[in-house]
């Protein structure tokens, strides 16, 4: 009997959780658009001015006023402005360093055909014997290259679980990564599931005896 209410209950469970996970995941991403209308003034605000409150407007305006800057930005004038933007930007200490910083790795992320977040890797972390999935995120810093002279370096982002966005910083020499056949998002599913959702790939590549980097 017991078993069998175990079964039922799990059962339940599977069916249930990833739909409220989702709920939560949705919320959370819709709440964060919302909530940029509250940089408004309070009389300049959608409720405000239409005397009542319409469920998502956030949302929409938010995506709006994004899809409108692109438009601009994008023709010869918006480039000009945004250039001259930067440049007052850059003779503030301290917020120059923030937004060039996180303007570089956007820049890097989203432009076609950059190596960023492209490649999944395997490599030997946390000691001897021991794999752990990675993405390259750049070529290794030519200062580190050159100090260790150890042949070109990667840099690597080693993802934590069931959490991606935290993890460590790596930069290992290229001889000693592997690269997968394995896309950015079946790396991300095997990641965040506890390496319950396979990638459907026969073709991944299976890790030949290499010198590792971790002694």
């Amino acid at each position: 009997m017991m078993s069998l209410l175990r079964r039922y209950f799990i059962s339940g469970l599977l069916f249930w959780l990833p739909i409220w996970v989702t709920i939560l995941v949705i919320n959370f991403l819709v709440n964060i658009l919302s909530n940029t209308l509250l940089l408004l003034p309070q009389r300049y605000q959608p409720d405000a001015i239409l005397g009542f409150h319409i469920p998502g407007i956030g949302v929409v305006i938010t995506l709006l006023v994004i899809l409108l800057t692109g438009i601009v930005v994008a023709n010869f004038v918006g480039r000009r402005l945004v250039l001259l933007g930067d440049a007052i930007i850059g003779h503030i200490p301290l917020v120059r360093t923030i937004y060039s910083s996180v303007q570089k790795v956007l820049h890097t992320l989203f432009t076609p055909g950059g190596q960023s977040f492209r490649k999944v890797l395997l490599v030997e972390y946390p000691r001897v014997g021991m794999w752990s999935i990675a993405f390259q995120t750049g070529d290794g810093a030519p200062e580190v290259t050159k100090t260790f002279n150890n042949g070109p370096m990667v840099s690597i982002f080693i993802p934590t679980t069931p959490n991606p966005t935290s993890g460590f910083l790596m930069m290992v020499p290229r001889k000693d990564v592997i690269e997968l056949e394995m896309s950015i998002d079946q790396a991300l599913k095997f990641v965040i599931s506890l390496g319950v959702m396979q990638p459907d790939n026969n073709n991944t590549v299976v890790p030949p005896a290499i010198t590792p980097f971790i002694k």
